[in-house]
Order: C-alpha cells, then sequence, then structure tokens
C-alpha cells in the first residue's frame, strides 16, 4: 500500500497534489511519502512482536536523510555497507548502536570508524576479513561484535543481478563451512562472536524462499548458539514489492503463480518464518530496504516530445537513466501513469530519455494514455535504488527531492546546479 492516488482526477500524495509540487519545483522530480514510510515501517514491526527484534533498515535502497531520520524516530537501526553510509546515519541522527556494517570489501580505515563509532554487529564474508578486524580491533585495544554470514546455497530465484545467496555469489560463506569458521575465529582474542547473519537476495515476493533458508540454516543455528552464547540471528532482507499490479513484469518470476498464502505481506511473512524462529530464543535481525522505501516514492518527469515513427510512438520526457537506472540497468517495470487522470484509447508507446544510449528507455511498447509535449507523467515505485542510484552521465545535474507529510511538503534534497558537477575538477598546471 501507498499514498499515491488520485483525488477526483489529480494525482496527490497524502494531502498535496502532485502538479502543485511540479509547478513549485520543477521536473525531474522524486516526491516521497512519509505516512508510506512509516506504514511499511509499522506494520513491519507489529508482524514481528512476538520475537525480540531489530529492523535495520538498508539504507542502500535509498539514503535520502529526511528519509531515514523518519525511520530513526520509529525506532529503526540500519545496515549499511560502507563508512559512508554510517556517517549519513549519524547526520541523520540514527544511533550507531543499532547499526550492522555489511560488505565483502570493508577496508582497515571502515572498521576503525565503525569501531570507534560504536556499531552493533560487524556481518562478516569470508576468512581475511575476520582476521583484519580482530587486527584493527587489537590496535585500537577493543572488541569488535561480529556475525558470520553464511551463504545457505538457496536459490531465491529473482534477477541474476541481485540474487546472493549461492555458491556461485560473491557473497557469505558457504554452508558447510561455517562451523570451522567460527571455531577458528573463537581463537581471535579481540572478536565477541555475536551472531549470525544470512541474506539470500533481493526483491523477493514470496515467502517460500525465506521460509527455506532459515528452515535450513535452524540447526546450524543451535548448535553454534549454545557453543558461542550468541545474541542475535539476522535473517536479512530481500523482501520485495509488487512493481506491477499485473504481476506482468519482469521483476515477477515464478512466484506468478504462487499461492495466495504465500505473496509476501508482513502477515504472511511472520506467519511463516516467526514460529521457526521464536523457539530460539534469539533477537531478530532483519535487514529490509526495499519494502520499506519502494513504494514510497515516485519520479515525476515532462513530456519534451512526442515522435512517431512507422512503427513507434516515442514519448521523449525530461528524466533519463541518470535518474532511475532500474529499466536499463535490469529491464525492470516500473507502472507509468498522467498527472491527470484519463480514460479513453491508449497507445502503445516507448517512453525515453534525452541520453544518448538506447538503453535510455523507462519501458517500451506499453499501452498509455495519450500525451503531449509538456504533460507530466509519474513513474511509481521509485522511492528504492531510484535516486540513490544517480549518476551526472552526459553532464545532468541530479534533480530534487521533497518530501510529504499530510498537507506539508519540503525539498529534502535540492536540485542540483549543473557547474558544481564539475567542480572538484580541475586543469593540469601544464594544460592552463
Amino acid at each position: 500500500m501507498h499514498s499515491f492516488r488520485y483525488v477526483g482526477k489529480e494525482l496527490s500524495c497524502e494531502g498535496v497534489t502532485i502538479a502543485s509540487l511540479v509547478k513549485k519545483h520543477g521536473t525531474p522530480l522524486y516526491v516521497y511519502s512519509q505516512a508510506t514510510l512509516e506504514d511499511h515501517f509499522g506494520k513491519l514491526h507489529a508482524a514481528l512482536a512476538p520475537v525480540d527484534h531489530l529492523i535495520c533498515y538498508a539504507m542502500k535502497a535509498n539514503s535520502n536523510q529526511a528519509v531515514m531520520r523518519v525511520l530513526a524516530n520509529a525506532g529503526g537501526g540500519f545496515d549499511t555497507v560502507s563508512e559512508g553510509e554510517l556517517r549519513r546515519v549519524i547526520a541523520a541522527g540514527g544511533d550507531p548502536a543499532k547499526c550492522v556494517f555489511a560488505g565483502v570489501g570493508k577496508t582497515e580505515a571502515e572498521i576503525e570508524f565503525a569501531l570507534k563509532a560504536g556499531i552493533y554487529c560487524f556481518n562478516c564474508e569470508s576468512e581475511p576479513e575476520l582476521q583484519r578486524i580482530n587486527k584493527v580491533a587489537a590496535r585500537l585495544k577493543l572488541i569488535a561484535p561480529v556475525a558470520v554470514r553464511v551463504n545457505p546455497n538457496v536459490d531465491a530465484g529473482t534477477h541474476a543481478k541481485i540474487t546472493t545467496g549461492t555458491y556461485e555469489n560473491k557473497f557469505g560463506i558457504a554452508f558447510e563451512q561455517v562451523e570451522g569458521v567460527y571455531a577458528r575465529a573463537a581463537k581471535l582474542k579481540n572478536l565477541r562472536l555475536r551472531g549470525i547473519q544470512t541474506h539470500i537476495g533481493s526483491q523477493l515476493t514470496s515467502v517460500k524462499p525465506f521460509e527455506l533458508a532459515v528452515k535450513k540454516l535452524l540447526p546450524l543455528v543451535t548448535k553454534l548458539k549454545a557453543k558461542y552464547n550468541f545474541e542475535f540471528f539476522s535473517i536479512g532482507g530481500g523482501l520485495g514489492i509488487i512493481y506491477n499490479p499485473a504481476l506482468a513484469s519482469s521483476d515477477a518470476k515464478w512466484w506468478q503463480s504462487a499461492a495466495a498464502k504465500d505473496i509476501l505481506t508482513p502477515a504472511t511473512y511472520a506467519a511463516r518464518v516467526v514460529p521457526l524462529l521464536k523457539p530460539l530464543g534469539l533477537r531478530i535481525l532483519i535487514e529490509p530496504g526495499r519494502f520499506i522505501v519502494g513504494n514510497a516514492g515516485i519520479l515525476i518527469t515532462r513530456v519534451e516530445y512526442v515522435k512517431k515513427t512507422g512503427k513507434k510512438n516515442f514519448v521523449i520526457v525530461d528524466a533519463a537513466m541518470n535518474d532511475l537506472i532500474r529499466p536499463a540497468f535490469y529491464d525492470s517495470y516500473h507502472e507509468i501513469i498522467p498527472l491527470t487522470k484519463q480514460g479513453g484509447a491508449t497507445i502503445s508507446s516507448d517512453v525515453v530519455g534525452p541520453i544518448c544510449e538506447s538503453g535510455d528507455y523507462f519501458c517500451k511498447d506499453r499501452p498509455l494514455p495519450k500525451v503531449g509535449e509538456g504533460d507530466c507523467l509519474a513513474l511509481l515505485s521509485a522511492g528504492a535504488y531510484g535516486s540513490v542510484m544517480g549518476s551526472n552521465y552526459n553532464s545532468r545535474s541530479l534533480p530534487t527531492e521533497v518530501l510529504v507529510h499530510g498537507k506539508q511538503s519540503a525539498v529534502v534534497r535540492t536540485r542540483q546546479k549543473v557547474e558544481d558537477i564539475w567542480a572538484n575538477e580541475s586543469v593540469a598546471s601544464w594544460l592552463k
């Protein structure tokens, strides 16, 4: 569910019309709904109430300071993967003691910063990493809290670029090797074996892969808990959203025909995994990103031209793959709707951006209402992996971002000035 809907014929976010935001801030424009963020976080928190838990928002999905402050105020922690992300948490008013630090390539500088900041735990991806963390902690005369990320070799059936839980992926330590890794890590004097972690992939819209992974890990977790006095079990993130209401997108695969009881919601997720987890008596960590923020944001773009060829109707807009790369990168589906609700016939259209790449498109051969120059379109479900993956390709400025709360709206990121794109560049002295 989300708070973007037509009120009469005008698309609105909570109590604010999108047209009024476009008039004030221009396009391309990202709009976020605070009510949606709070609703998704709150429903997941309530569903997990039967177990002691901590929701660590995977901020790589959207690291805007305002988005993060909303979730920090709701009591959330954060899943970070770089020193920069951890610094963003602190800047946004988040608590480092509620943060985990993941990623396969942690540098010594990042480890040192995270230890000094007092993070909750490192999710470790290899034995060399455990040894490095121990070395840095010894130098600082600190004890580093760690958890090993277990790769359970469970195929989540998701897009190849966002699956993480098989032995073909770079993440985690193979299931069969984990006991030995913990035994060796236990001998490192500056490590505290605080828990165990897993994560099988992203954009999962079925409960089944989560259930399979938890069932596979339960005997191992139980055994290691008894041996090392674990405090938590992190079951990772990956909870997906429905990008296409008709389930016709490339984001959905084998679960298109899944039974209703298997479609992922906070209630169905908890109903299947909480009974498995509760007997452990451990704190349960979960690291969702897209599930919380994906449907909380939209991207607004203006039509610049309509170009008709013998076979195609091209709707050329002012947003591009540098603003929202998911369709170009993953061939992903985003629902596209006009700001003013329309009826009548549709036209098979390609919505494309101005960048000089054939991959710069948002949809192909999509039945859309007839639009013309100056009209605006909304790309829904753009809150996750949208602005955060933006770039300055073709020397294009990053767009304005706005947060809506009821009838209020505020700019939470100003449009980048063109000159700022090259502000940190310089010409070599011998070229002057």
